[in-house]
């Protein structure tokens, strides 16, 4: 029986500032051989740091996201995983100390294509350089070292920050109690980089993006428009997509010949998202992301062997969650995380795959599930 979380009025009040922002003293080497010589990382938090400093939770996002996974009394508008964290939810802010992350190279205060470079006062563009899931790890490590964090209780993160996670206890395997991996992959499958590959492809050939030297507020916006269209039929199942447009049709049009406007609701559905998506997210930054989403690979910790990386993790406890549904992160992907931790002996291992129709998206929609899950998990 799926157990209810408390939604306490206070739960959205917590004593620490949202919107913060970790400007290292030093510069930060990336995985694949550059540096970002004056790097920012931002950052919000939820909950107390206790005495010992042993309490933190560190939480990776998706592709998109921002660092607001949850309203807090500094930014009171909901978060991407409200209710998710507060006090009385599943990740527990009278027991845990949240930090959540924005993504090194996403465009929401961490440093990143649409940041200014120091030397010239001009958004870096294309010239930012190439950056890795790795990297994305080792910021938010430098975020918890900011806070005075040797150890975290959790690392948690979905999707890309599923595949963080992992990053992470691969590069610090001393450091971390337990991990939690929702729709994640220890490498993406040929059919997710193909995807991303396409998505690419549609920004690079919309004639706005200019090489990537476009001006802020002048990008891609069609490019973009169209690769969030085609990620956002991805992120659900067919059944779901079914069940909730069906063939019903949108009013304004009426269907004659030559109107090739959006007729069905899928349609619109489709554009509402994409405008929002552009609205919002720097096409360079998609382009950066996107591709180190393919680019990682954990067995690259292991000498080329998936079996020796999850073998330096040093994780007592392992919580692995998956969809049936999922078409752009496959179950097996998240079965196979959940078998290799088991092979490897370091760690209790509890795996979920869940029946759900919403696909991958369903860690942001069938909270009856993955609430729940997560609650027991940490609470034990």
């Amino acid at each position: 029986m799926a157990m209810a979380f408390a939604r306490s009025p206070s739960s959205a009040a917590q004593d620490q500032p949202a919107r913060r922002s970790a400007r290292l003293e030093h510069p930060l080497r990336l995985f694949r051989g550059s540096v970002i010589e004056q790097p920012v990382v931002a950052y919000e938090t939820w909950g107390q740091l206790n005495a010992a400093r042993d309490n933190a939770v560190l939480l990776f996002t998706g592709l998109s996201p921002s660092a607001h996974a949850a309203s807090s009394s500094a930014d009171p508008k909901p978060g991407w995983w409200e209710s998710m964290i507060g006090e009385g939810r599943p990740i527990d802010t009278s027991r845990y100390f949240v930090v959540c992350v924005n993504s090194l190279g996403s465009p929401f205060g961490s440093s990143s294509p649409a940041s200014m470079e120091p030397r010239t006062g001009r958004p870096y563009g294309i010239s930012f350089p190439e950056i890795a899931v790795e990297d994305i790890a080792v910021a938010g490590r430098e975020v918890l070292r900011t806070l005075g964090i040797e150890r975290i209780a959790a690392v948690i993160g979905p999707s890309l920050g599923g595949m963080t996670v992992l990053a992470y206890c691969a590069l610090f395997p001393g450091e971390v109690d337990s991990l939690v991996t929702i729709s994640g992959a220890a490498r993406a499958n040929p059919f997710a980089i193909a995807l991303r590959s396409l998505q690419r492809e549609l920004v690079r050939s919309d004639p706005a993006w200019r090489g990537g030297n476009y001006e802020p507020g002048r990008g891609p916006r069609l490019g973009l428009r169209l690769a969030r269209k085609l990620g956002t039929i991805t992120y659900r199942s067919a059944d779901e997509w079914d069940q909730r447009f069906g063939r019903r049709r949108v009013p304004e049009t009426a269907g004659i010949s030559g109107d090739f406007r959006p007729q069905f609701e899928v349609e619109a559905y489709l554009e509402h998202q994409a405008q929002r998506f552009a609205d919002q997210f720097d096409a360079n930054a998609y382009l950066y992301l996107s591709r180190a989403m393919d680019q990682f690979d954990l067995a690259d910790h292991g000498g080329g062997s998936l079996a020796a990386a999850f073998a330096k993790f040093g994780v007592r406890r392992a919580l692995v969650l998956g969809v049936e549904s999922d078409m752009l992160f496959p179950v097996e992907q998240q079965r196979e995380i959940a078998d290799q931790l088991r092979a490897a002996g370091r760690a209790a291992v509890e795996f979920h795959a869940f029946p759900s129709l919403q696909g991958h998206d369903a860690f942001l929609v069938d909270l009856a599930r993955f609430e729940p899950a997560l609650g027991n998990f940490l609470r034990a």
